[in-house]
């Protein structure tokens, strides 16, 4: 079993809505192609799978935050920036604990994709993949935050990088359009 995604409807209205648009599921093997690598049915920390993937992509540094209002201070507005528009010149990697919410990734013809985490899944964003999280309406997600060395949280979001941005670059000669 993998996260559950769709494409994203263009309709107003409270971003931690589904958002789904009729008839637009979208399969593992687009989420494949554009280089979102997805695990569910973890159950732990401690998940034999999960310790595989550490070692075997080299993650040697994991926290754990809780997104909502009782613990993170000013929720309304870090949600919101969450939600802007952005990259990263690492990957963005995070196992779902408890709670659910939503990363929506950017397709190569630039399409809003919704993948749905829930306890037990974990995904893996590429470098240089556009995209932004939201909290679903319940305002709760414990995720693990996994990285190589030391944790970097910096976004930059796409009005103030361009197409020749080195992660974009990279992102695109893998993943784009052939």
């Amino acid at each position: 079993m993998v996260a559950v995604a769709w494409f994203m409807d263009d309709k107003e209205g409270d971003q931690r809505e589904p958002h789904r648009k009729e008839g637009g599921e979208v399969s593992k093997d687009l989420l494949d192609k554009l280089g979102v690598l997805q695990w569910s049915g973890l159950t732990g920390e401690d998940d034999p799978v999960l310790l595989d993937i550490m070692k075997t992509r080299g993650y040697t540094y994991t926290d754990q935050v809780r997104v909502c209002p009782e613990f993170l201070p000013n929720f309304e507005t870090k949600i919101k920036a969450f939600f802007e528009e952005h990259i990263h010149y690492d990957e963005e990697i995070r196992y779902c604990m408890e709670g659910s919410g939503y990363f929506d990734v950017k397709d190569l013809d630039d399409q809003w994709v919704r993948i749905a985490l829930s306890p037990g899944d974990m995904i893996i964003l590429p470098e240089g993949i556009y995209h932004r999280f939201t909290c679903d309406d319940k305002n709760y997600i414990k995720a693990m935050r996994l990285f190589v060395g030391e944790p970097v949280w910096t976004a930059y979001n796409r009005g103030d990088i361009d197409e020749e941005n080195a992660s974009r670059v990279k992102y695109m000669a893998t993943f784009g359009k052939k």
